[in-house]
């Protein structure tokens, strides 16, 4: 059986006892190491599990599935996830090929940020699309998410900005010589995002959000380092989030009163936000 577990967010510890007594039962473990990161290192994850644990890369993954999947129909192979198995399309790939293999397949699940952005205070059921976005390069500036963000303002719905991770990533010029050099990893802050938003609402100019729309900046969500600041993107812009991993809200003006109460909380400055409140938001 090909094994798809979910470790939750922070540490080895966020597992589920279903998810571990599946790894103990496997003769193969590989942990996928791109699409996100755990807050504790390899070795940590290898004594709790008193298993080997081998690091899939992206290439792997995408270009090398036969590897993990071999011989699956005869023995157990667990395949790690860092938050949730199908947080990421290409884990329902891995699915489809095993599905072709005739290797059966259990997921486990656990947390995502898809559901722990809930720690705002915000309620999961006035999110709209979730949008994802990649580091701006001198030569390509993608916006494809615009009109998504733009669509949920439109109805008042908030939106979940994932943010870009570079691991394992080689250069243009190492990529075009064959050169197996890679850049060290990288890790968008919500500082990072935010100017890349800024910029884009500039060069368009359609308003679906303003330096002044209210947003949440998370890191570490779940972890004991966990923080969280609201402001406008203006105020975000200039706030330390510290160490990675970070994600950023974008808050729909069709605010519940309980959101607003939690999300007062976390203000980076209180007088301020109350006014943008009372300015541009209808309380529920």
């Amino acid at each position: 059986m090909l094994y798809i577990i979910g470790l939750g967010l922070a540490d080895e510890y966020d597992i589920t006892l279903k998810g571990l007594n599946a790894i103990k039962q496997c003769e193969r473990v590989y942990l996928e190491a791109y699409t996100s990161m755990l807050l504790v290192g390899q070795e940590r994850l290898e004594s709790l599990y008193e298993k080997k644990v081998i690091i899939a890369d992206r290439e792997m993954v995408e270009q090398q599935s036969d590897e993990i999947l071999q011989n699956a129909d005869k023995i157990n192979v667990a395949f790690l996830v860092v938050g949730d198995p199908f947080g990421a399309t290409t884990h329902t790939d891995l699915v489809l090929r095993a599905n072709e293999l005739g290797i059966e397949v259990k997921a486990i699940h656990n947390s995502s940020i898809m559901n722990a952005i809930g720690a705002t205070g915000l309620q999961l059921y006035n999110f709209g699309q979730t949008i994802s976005m990649v580091f701006f390069t001198e030569s390509w500036r993608p916006d494809s998410w615009y009109e998504k963000i733009k669509e949920n303002s439109s109805i008042g719905l908030h939106t979940l900005c994932l943010l870009d991770i570079k691991v394992k990533e080689q250069s243009i010029e190492n990529l075009a010589r064959g050169r197996k050099i890679y850049e060290p990893p990288r890790y968008m802050t919500t500082n990072q995002a935010i100017s890349q938003l800024l910029e884009i609402e500039q060069s368009r100019n359609e308003r679906a959000y303003t330096p002044e729309t209210v947003a949440v900046a998370v890191a570490r969500i779940g972890a004991d380092s966990q923080k969280i600041a609201v402001g406008s993107l203006k105020q975000l812009q200039s706030v330390d989030m510290g160490e990675p991993l970070h994600s950023l809200v974008l808050v729909g003006c069709r605010l519940h009163i309980l959101e607003a109460e939690i999300l007062r909380s976390f203000a980076v400055d209180l007088p301020e936000l109350d006014k943008i409140f009372a300015r541009d938001f209808k309380m529920d």
